[in-house]
């Protein structure tokens, strides 16, 4: 998954987190920098959509959640199941009502060209 795939708006926050509106109720994020610790980035995600989001309310229906970790280097010592639970805990109420609505998800970590999580949301 490459950053900026599907046709969105404009890139919001000046931070580490940024994030954009696709097509329909989709969503796309990016976090720079990567920790061990998944748990760092549940306060990180809702400090930014609590002080920086003004967009896209959430909506009902089944979503896919793609999530990529990119590092540069060896790989982190991070569990990826970890890590999508708290992202998927950080996004609910701004990218959908509840977890319980994702139908497919796909959490990947792979070399890149800097350390950052890359998350699309997307109505199924």
């Amino acid at each position: 998954m490459a950053d900026g795939g599907a046709q969105g708006g404009e890139w919001v926050g000046a931070g580490r987190v940024r994030a954009r509106e696709t097509a329909g109720h989709g969503l796309e994020i990016v976090v720079d920098g990567l920790t061990t610790q998944a748990k760092y980035y549940k306060p990180l995600m809702y400090e930014f959509f609590r002080k920086e989001w003004r967009r896209a309310r959430p909506a009902w229906g089944e979503y896919v959640v793609e999530i990529a970790m990119e590092y540069v280097g060896d790989p982190p010592w991070l569990d990826l199941d970890n890590l999508a639970k708290a992202l998927l805990d950080a996004i609910k109420g701004y990218a959908f009502h509840d977890d319980a609505q994702v139908g497919r998800l796909l959490v990947e970590r792979h070399a890149g060209e800097r350390e950052r999580i890359f998350i699309r949301v997307s109505e199924r």
